[in-house]
């Protein structure tokens, strides 16, 4: 299948106990259907002091399905995303506002 959202693209948080919030994909697991997105889905996680790395407790955003994520369009909403032909090349394009992303 098609990757209807990949690294970089600004996404909004459809379900989940980050609803609502927004950040940018910053990698995407598409055989697990999962993508990591700043800001969003952040647990504590212990690290182990070492001689290069100070220890604590240090925030890390945790994978979130792609289902439970939506594509920002250019009106700040959800968007669905969809794909057409353009100079002969496949592009994807937000379905709200049909603008090529």
């Amino acid at each position: 299948m098609a990757a209807k959202l990949k690294k970089g693209d600004k996404v909004i948080v459809l379900a989940g106990k980050d609803k609502g919030k927004t950040g940018e994909i910053s990698s995407v697991d598409p055989k697990a259907g999962k993508a990591v997105v700043d800001g969003v889905n952040i647990a504590i996680r212990h690290q182990r002091q070492t001689q290069t790395a100070q220890g604590g407790r240090l925030p890390k955003a945790l994978p979130i399905d792609l289902s439970n994520l939506a594509i920002v369009d250019a009106n700040g909403k959800a968007s669905r995303v969809g794909f057409r032909m353009e100079d002969g090349k496949k592009v994807r394009f937000a379905k709200t506002t049909g603008d090529a992303i």
